[in-house]
């Protein structure tokens, strides 16, 4: 069946538009890393030697595998191959701690983990008690895929700093089974779960959020109205476990594109491979335009090849917003929704340059509302708590948590089920929606509600001021009072009470900030967001 013919059918499967590429243009590009490359005819043949080795080793459709560490070929190849039997896939955050790698391998039952030499010395302390098999991705000894053409090179995990191989652990080149093995074929349940992504986990523990094979399948129709196909060429330089990237990911290779992993950001590296490759699609979140923006070097790169860049997962500011615009070719769209699914917004910022300080409007067919504390859905230009629905990129549930499930879930007065966002938000008279705040975030100080969001949208104005966050830290007097944390330009000489002042100039008296500190950087997650947790728990302990 062609690509086109699959791509009118409600639901078919990623691993089968790969293999159909794999006939059409076994010869172009799919994967780049580095040095090396393969083809789709390369890579279809090592899904099916990955899909082969799980069945041999005894796993089933619906079984779990898990892949931790840095972005790569041969995890890409892993994902993918896994899919092809069946398997659901938990991609997981090198940066989490061993016990809550083990907590999240013991949620999922993984069968199998597939890791780095990195995350082997990780986990060292815990390996007596984790249950899933072993397979080291990069490890002394292991066959790379090959360049084009050429014969497979050396992992460059044989080199200094390698971590010696447990006897009960496999290298993936041992792991693997023989060329030409091919794997069992396997129906694809549409409802069965395709990944399982972990909610970040800087406190407590990790929600696993289930994605089904329909979920996916949606995010690969709906991106075949984009600047995806195959003639694309895609930055890929945001983690392979992040959902920002895999929203990015899959349609690349779906739709026949070639992909550009970067196993960790670098500005200046990202737009030496853009310029290098000739990209026309990079996914990236806000801090990461941020620090391409502001290279010195920015304008001396060709990247006229570019056609369009997208951003999701944090708040992107409307400056940056128009900073990117004015000065980087292409397209700009932003995307607002969750991992949970639901509904999803986006603004096309180049066709809406006067609607840069929203997200957007909803997708076609994604129902989004907004509702108060007590689930009753606002009146017209009233804020309210974001709620989404669509018809097939909604979560399953919570992994093994169905209370938290519940939590999430919200159902209007027809029975519809939609998920909540526990973002503020309200519509504007053309459609477009204004995000407040997180929920979660906002300030009751006084009896006044504060959305940190307004206040650091003023800070960001001061010319000095290169990065900020406000939280709310408890107060005898008024409950909750915010606190500013800013991060200054180079060569600025501003202190922080210079600022607050300043700031407490252009806002009301409840709106004024407590305190202000200088910090020489804002803790931040793998894939860009703020750590406001942190911030407020650290001020809170200092007793500042």
């Amino acid at each position: 069946m062609s690509t086109e013919a699959l791509l009118q059918r409600e639901f078919a499967t990623i691993h089968d538009l790969i293999a159909e590429h794999a006939v059409q243009q076994p010869h172009a590009k799919a994967l780049v890393q580095d040095d090396r490359q393969l083809g789709y005819g390369e890579l279809d043949a090592l899904m099916n030697r990955v899909g082969a080795s799980l069945q041999r080793d005894g796993l089933e459709p619906r079984d779990m595998i898990a892949i931790c560490a840095q972005s790569s070929i041969e995890y890409a190849v892993a994902f993918l191959g896994a899919l092809r039997v069946g398997v659901a896939v938990a991609p997981l955050a090198p940066s989490s701690t061993p016990e809550a790698l083990l907590a999240m391998l013991d949620d999922c039952n993984a069968k199998v983990l597939f890791l780095d030499r990195a995350v082997a010395a990780l986990l060292e302390p815990v390996r007596a008690r984790i249950k899933a098999q072993c397979i080291a991705l990069d490890h002394e000894g292991a066959q790379r895929p090959p360049l084009e053409g050429g014969s497979p090179t050396a992992s460059p995990a044989g080199r200094e700093g390698s971590v010696p191989l447990p006897v009960s652990w496999q290298s993936w080149s041992q792991w693997l089974a023989a060329e030409g093995a091919r794997p069992i074929p396997v129906e694809a349940d549409p409802e069965a779960p395709f990944n399982v992504i972990y909610s970040s986990g800087t406190t407590g523990t990790p929600k696993g959020i289930v994605q089904p094979n329909r979920m996916r399948w949606a995010h690969v129709r709906r991106a075949g109205d984009s600047a995806y196909g195959k003639d694309a060429v895609t930055m890929v330089s945001t983690p392979l476990y992040s959902n920002t990237t895999l929203v990015s990911f899959f349609p690349s290779i779906a739709l026949g594109g070639c992909v550009v992993l970067m196993a960790k950001f670098d500005a200046l590296q990202f737009l030496t491979l853009a310029e290098r490759h000739r990209a026309t699609v990079a996914m990236l979140v806000p801090v990461q335009y941020q620090r391409i923006m502001d290279l010195p070097e920015f304008d001396r790169f060709d990247l006229s090849s570019f056609k369009l860049k997208f951003c999701t997962s944090a708040p992107f500011s409307a400056a940056l917003k128009r900073r990117v615009l004015e000065r980087w070719p292409g397209g700009l769209v932003e995307y607002y929704g969750m991992t949970e699914g639901g509904g999803t917004c986006v603004l096309r910022a180049d066709k809406f340059p006067d609607k840069l300080h929203t997200v957007g409007k909803p997708v076609p067919g994604h129902d989004i509302r907004l509702i108060d504390d007590q689930g009753r859905e606002v009146p017209p230009g009233e804020a309210g708590e974001v709620v989404g629905r669509s018809p097939a990129t909604m979560m399953s549930g919570y992994h093994n948590q169905p209370d938290k499930t519940s939590e999430a879930e919200w159902y209007d007065g027809s029975g519809n089920r939609f998920i909540r966002t526990g973002d503020i938000g309200r519509f504007d008279s053309d459609g477009f929606l204004t995000l407040l705040d997180r929920k979660k975030d906002m300030i009751i100080s006084g009896g006044f509600n504060i959305f940190p969001s307004d206040l650091e949208s003023v800070l960001r104005q001061h010319p000095d001021v290169a990065d900020v966050a406000v939280v709310g830290v408890p107060s005898e007097r008024w409950g909750e009072t915010p606190i500013g944390f800013v991060v200054l330009r180079a060569g600025a000489g501003s202190t922080g009470e210079r600022i607050s002042a300043w700031m407490s100039e252009r806002v009301g008296k409840t709106q004024r900030l407590s305190a202000l500190e200088v910090v020489d950087s804002l803790p931040r997650s793998p894939i860009g967001k703020v750590l406001k947790r942190e911030l407020r728990d650290s001020y809170v302990a200092r007793g500042a």
